[in-house]
């Protein structure tokens, strides 16, 4: 969802962004990963309803946005010199700058090898866009191979899956029957990338986060919650 082009509404010093009504009786409101908060209403609100919302649950946003800068207060900044650890799969390696290496990076023998005329050419950028395109390549695979294991579980159907820079969210289910999911998932540990993939697809059933769609993920995730934590805590970690 691109949210560049929606103008935001102002309540006190709460900032938001509409977004279009739905289906479903009661809004969501979201703190998103960038700290932006959304709010989806039923379809039949006005903005002007929307607002009086708002206002009443400023507290809780307070709370929220509090929580939420705690959190992103982990955020690691990474330095690109030999030692230097980068998370995949929920392990740690470090990097090593090498000169005989034709391709841009590999996992090998338990470090990740980055060849060193990225950084001498192209700098930092080159480098990160050396890791993306990896870890986008990995993805997948990854998750085809899990989407197409859980899918039956889920008892949904998918038309594909891509992996991308999704900005601040982990993934997306498209209306189309497509999943999306974020390049630096791949630094999560298997059984949070699996939770990603679970929600997801439950969201073919349920697109919102009522009851009804955490009753679907936990028919087939029962310690979706212990996951779900997880990457609530350490999210702001996985990051290059």
């Amino acid at each position: 969802m691109n949210l560049e082009n929606i103008t935001p509404r102002q309540v006190r010093d709460i900032e938001y962004l509409l977004l279009a009504g739905s289906e479903r009786k009661t809004t969501d409101i979201v703190i998103e990963r960038n700290g932006v908060i959304t709010v989806r209403p039923p379809a039949n609100y006005s903005p002007e309803m929307v607002d009086a919302l708002v206002e009443s649950k400023r507290f809780w946003i307070y709370r929220n946005l509090a929580e939420w800068k705690d959190l992103n207060a982990s955020t690691v900044a990474r330095e690109w010199v030999n030692g230097e650890t980068f998370l995949y799969l929920g392990c740690s390696y470090r990097l090593a700058l090498v000169s005989d290496q034709t391709c841009a990076l590999l996992l090998k023998e338990g470090r990740f090898c980055l060849n060193r005329a990225l950084i001498e050419k192209g700098g930092i950028e080159a480098a990160k866009q050396a890791f993306e395109d990896y870890f986008t390549e990995k993805g997948l695979t990854r998750f085809a191979e899990r989407v197409a294991y859980f899918s039956p579980k889920v008892g949904v159907n998918i038309s594909g899956v891509k992996v991308k820079n999704m900005g601040f969210r982990w993934a997306s289910c498209g209306v189309n029957g497509v999943l999306n999911f974020h390049w630096k998932c791949m630094m999560a540990p298997p059984k949070v990338i699996d939770y990603i993939v679970v929600h997801e697809l439950c969201h073919l059933h349920q697109a919102n986060h009522t009851d009804a769609f955490w009753n679907e993920v936990d028919k087939v995730m029962p310690d979706y919650c212990e996951r779900k934590t997880w990457l609530r805590l350490h999210g702001a970690g996985l990051d290059i």
